[in-house]
C-alpha cells in the first residue's frame, strides 16, 4: 500500500481504508492532506467470550470494531450502513467537528438514527487536534460491543513531543456482557432498578486468564528489549472508571484525550469512561525472563453494584537469538501480577488527576479563557422518580432510579435537536430555560434532602457565538455520592480547579490553575466534590453534555447546549447533508 503515509498495520484496517489525495489549492500545508474513505457495516456477528456464544452488533463483524488511522488536517469519509434490526448512530469521540455537528452522531441530539437497510456518510475534518480519540454507537446501550480506536498522527514531518517510540499499540477497555445488553437495560427502565453488571472487563475484546473458561481469550502484547513504546490507552468500559498497571513496569504519560501533557512517571494510571490516555513504556534493557500481566480492575465510588473483577493481558518479551540458543529446553517462565489500588481508592484518583498539566509550549499553547462571559453552577447526581400506578418499581423505596443535572432529568426528544434548532422548528421539541444554578439550593454533599425526586425535560443552555464559559459541576449526595465522568460534545475544555465538600465561590476560585491546566474532552467530577472547566464557545451547533456512565446517561444525567452561529461566514455551521436520516 503505497502512499507516502505511515499508517498502523491491521487487517480490519487495511480492508476497509482507500485513499485519495486532495490538493489543497486555498491553505497549502507542508504536506498534502489526505480524504480517507471507510466503510462500516453494522451487522450481526456470532462472538464467544467466557464460553458463551451471543449474536453480537459489530462493526464489519469485529470486536472491538477497525482502527481509523489519520493525520492531523485529513478529512474523513466514512460510510455507515445499518443492516441489523436495531437503529444505529456513531460518535466520534472527542473530534472538535468544527461546524460539522452534522457528523457528531448522538441519536436525537445531532441526528435521527440510521434505520434498518439506511445508510449515512459521516463527514469531517480534523482540525488541530493529534492523538488518540475512539469512536463507538451513540445509541441506549449499544456501544457496549461498537466500538474502536481513532487515531490521529501529527502532520507528515511533525514529531511527537517525546522521543520517536519503537512501536505504537491501541490498548482499548470494555465490558463483556454474557446477555444482551440491549435487553438488560430495557429490563432496567421497565422495573427502575439498576441493571445486572458485565460478566468480564476486556482489553481488546479479550477477558484474560482470569476469568473463568477464558485463558484461550487472552490479549498477549509481544515486546524487545530496551524498546520504547507507546501504548494508546482508551476506556470504553460502558459503566466503569479503571485502574490500569503493568507488572514491574513503569509508564511515562504523555497526552490525555488527544491533548499533549507534562510527562510523569506512574506505576498505576486512572482512566475513566470516555477519557483516553497515551503513555511510554520503556522495556527491560535485557529479556527478563518473565511475563507480566498489564491488568486493569474498577475504581467504585458509588453504592450501585459493580463488577469487581480484573482483566489482564500479558506482556511478553521476544527471545533474541542469543537467549534461545542458551536455553535448550523452553522454560515455563514465571508470571508477575501488579498491585492495583483498593476498588474505593479516591486518594490515588485525586492524587493521579492532580499530576495532569497542559504541555503549555510555544508550539502547543494551552489557551485558557483568562476571563469568562458565563457561569453556571450545574448539580450531577443520581435521585428518584415515582413509580407508575398498578406497577412494582425496584428503585429506592419503591420508586424509580433516575439522574439528572441540576434536577432536570434529560427526556429525549423524537426528533433531532440539531435539525429543530437549524430550521427553526423548537417549538414541541425542547426549550431553553435549563437552570443556569440550582433552583432550591442545599447542602450537596451533606445529609440527603427527604425528597429525592427530580424533574423531568428536554431543556436547553443558549450560548452566543465566542461566549467564554466557565462552568462548576458539584457532585451530590442525595442517593449517595459519586464519581460522574462528564464528557462534553464538540468542544475540550480546560479542568482550571477541582475539590471536595461543596463549591465555594468566595475561597475556591482562588486556587485556580489558568496557566496549564489540563485539556480535555471527559472530566470526573470527583465523588461528594466539585470540578470546574472552562472552554470557548466558538463551535455552533447543538452539543450534548452527558455522564458517560451508561446507565447514568439512561437515567438522564445528559443535557445539551446550543451554540449559535456567529456573524462571519466561517462562523456558522454548514448547511445539513443530503443523506441525513429521517426520524
Amino acid at each position: 500500500m503505497k502512499m507516502g503515509v505511515y499508517l498502523l498495520p491491521s487487517p480490519a484496517f487495511l480492508a476497509v481504508l482507500f485513499v485519495s489525495f486532495v490538493t489543497l489549492s486555498v491553505h497549502p500545508e507542508p504536506a498534502l492532506a489526505i480524504t480517507r474513505h471507510y466503510k462500516f457495516d453494522v451487522v450481526l456477528q456470532n462472538v464467544t467470550r467466557l464460553c458463551k456464544t451471543r449474536s453480537t452488533v459489530t462493526v464489519n463483524g469485529k470486536f472491538p470494531g477497525p482502527r481509523i488511522v489519520a493525520r492531523e488536517g485529513d478529512r474523513l469519509l466514512i460510510k455507515v450502513v445499518n443492516h441489523v434490526q436495531n437503529n444505529i448512530s456513531i460518535h466520534w469521540h472527542g473530534i472538535r467537528q468544527l461546524r460539522s455537528g452534522w457528523a457528531d452522531g448522538p441519536a436525537y441530539i445531532t441526528q435521527c438514527p440510521i434505520q434498518t437497510g439506511q445508510s449515512y456518510v459521516y463527514n469531517y475534518t480534523i482540525v488541530g487536534q493529534r492523538g488518540t480519540l475512539w469512536w463507538h454507537a451513540h445509541i441506549s446501550w449499544l456501544r457496549s460491543t461498537i466500538y474502536g480506536p481513532l487515531i490521529i498522527l501529527p502532520k507528515l514531518g511533525t514529531p511527537y513531543p517525546f522521543a520517536k517510540p519503537y512501536k505504537e499499540v491501541p490498548l482499548i477497555f470494555g465490558e463483556w456482557f454474557n446477555a444482551d445488553p440491549e435487553a438488560i437495560i430495557n429490563q432496567a427502565m421497565q422495573t427502575g432498578g439498576g441493571p445486572n453488571v458485565s460478566d468480564a472487563y476486556t482489553i481488546n475484546g479479550f477477558p484474560g486468564p482470569l476469568y473463568n473458561c477464558s485463558a484461550q481469550d487472552t490479549f498477549k502484547m509481544k515486546v524487545k528489549a530496551g524498546k520504547t513504546y507507546l501504548l494508546r490507552l482508551i476506556n470504553a468500559a460502558l459503566n466503569d472508571e479503571l485502574f490500569f498497571s503493568i507488572a514491574n513496569h513503569t509508564l511515562t504519560v504523555v497526552d490525555v484525550d488527544a491533548v499533549y501533557v507534562k510527562p510523569f512517571d506512574t506505576e498505576t494510571l486512572l482512566i475513566a469512561p470516555g477519557q483516553t490516555t497515551n503513555v511510554l513504556l520503556k522495556t527491560k534493557p535485557r529479556h527478563p525472563n518473565a511475563k507480566f500481566f498489564m491488568s486493569a480492575r474498577p475504581y467504585v465510588t458509588g453504592q450501585g453494584t459493580f463488577d469487581n473483577s480484573t482483566v489482564a493481558g500479558i506482556l511478553e518479551y521476544e527471545e533474541s537469538p542469543e537467549t534461545i540458543q542458551s536455553s535448550h529446553s523452553p522454560k515455563k517462565l514465571p508470571i508477575y501480577k501488579p498491585s492495583l489500588p483498593p476498588l474505593n481508592d479516591t486518594s490515588f484518583a485525586t492524587n493521579f488527576t492532580s499530576k495532569l498539566r497542559s504541555l503549555a509550549s510555544a508550539e502547543f499553547p494551552a489557551n485558557v479563557p483568562q476571563k469568562f462571559d458565563r457561569q453556571f453552577f450545574f448539580t450531577v447526581g443520581l435521585g428518584t422518580n415515582p413509580c407508575s400506578k398498578n406497577k412494582t418499581c425496584q428503585g429506592p423505596n419503591g420508586t424509580m432510579f433516575a439522574a439528572s443535572v441540576s434536577n432536570v432529568s434529560f427526556v429525549m426528544p423524537t426528533k433531532a435537536l440539531l435539525q429543530a434548532h437549524h430550521f427553526g422548528q423548537s417549538k414541541g421539541v425542547y426549550s431553553l430555560n435549563f437552570p443556569t444554578s440550582p433552583l432550591v439550593p442545599f447542602n450537596y454533599t451533606g445529609t440527603p434532602p427527604n425528597n429525592t425526586m427530580v424533574s423531568n425535560g428536554t431543556k436547553l443552555v443558549v450560548l452566543p457565538f465566542n461566549t467564554s464559559v466557565e462552568l462548576i459541576m458539584q457532585d451530590t449526595s442525595i442517593l449517595g455520592a459519586e464519581s460522574h465522568p462528564l464528557h462534553l460534545h464538540g468542544f475540550n475544555f480546560f479542568v482550571v480547579g477541582q475539590g471536595f465538600g461543596n463549591f465555594d465561590p468566595k475561597k475556591d476560585p482562588g486556587n485556580f490553575n489558568l496557566v496549564d491546566p489540563v485539556e480535555r474532552n471527559t472530566v470526573g467530577v470527583p465523588s461528594g466534590g466539585w470540578v470546574a472547566i472552562r472552554f470557548l464557545a466558538d463551535n455552533p451547533g447543538v452539543w450534548f453534555m452527558h455522564c458517560h456512565l451508561e446507565v447514568h446517561t439512561s437515567w438522564g444525567l445528559k443535557m445539551a447546549w446550543v451554540v449559535l452561529d456567529g456573524k462571519l461566514p466561517n462562523q456558522k455551521l454548514f448547511p445539513p447533508p443530503a443523506d441525513l436520516p429521517k426520524c
